[in-house]
């Protein structure tokens, strides 16, 4: 399962993180962030131990989303090290994550 990631916990599980991770910026009321949300998951199982699949909910933490140039959500970033290394718009299929995640691996 994606984990929920908030403005406080952001640094210590993405910036941190010792393998990459996956960040799906979204909202409640997003119909786009819910199609996204089944590939996440599908996505969280299939990488589990391999990376991290988080999600934040940008109405509740506008910092990161802020700081990284979150403007239309569904957004999902990719980080490497500490680094945003490749970006993703607007829902796409799953392949499109897995092959962008896969380089990281």
């Amino acid at each position: 399962m994606a984990l929920a990631v908030t403005d406080a916990t952001f640094e210590e599980v993405v910036l941190k993180a010792d393998k990459p991770v996956i960040v799906d910026f979204w909202a409640t009321w997003c119909g786009p962030c819910r199609m996204l949300a089944p590939i996440m998951e599908q996505l969280s199982e299939e990488y589990q131990g391999k990376a991290l699949v988080v999600k934040v909910d940008v109405d509740e933490n506008q910092q990161y989303a802020a700081q990284f140039g979150v403007r239309n959500i569904p957004t999902v970033l990719f980080f490497n090290k500490g680094e945003q290394v490749d970006k993703q718009v607007g829902v796409a299929p799953k392949n499109v994550y897995t092959e962008k995640l896969n380089v990281y691996l």
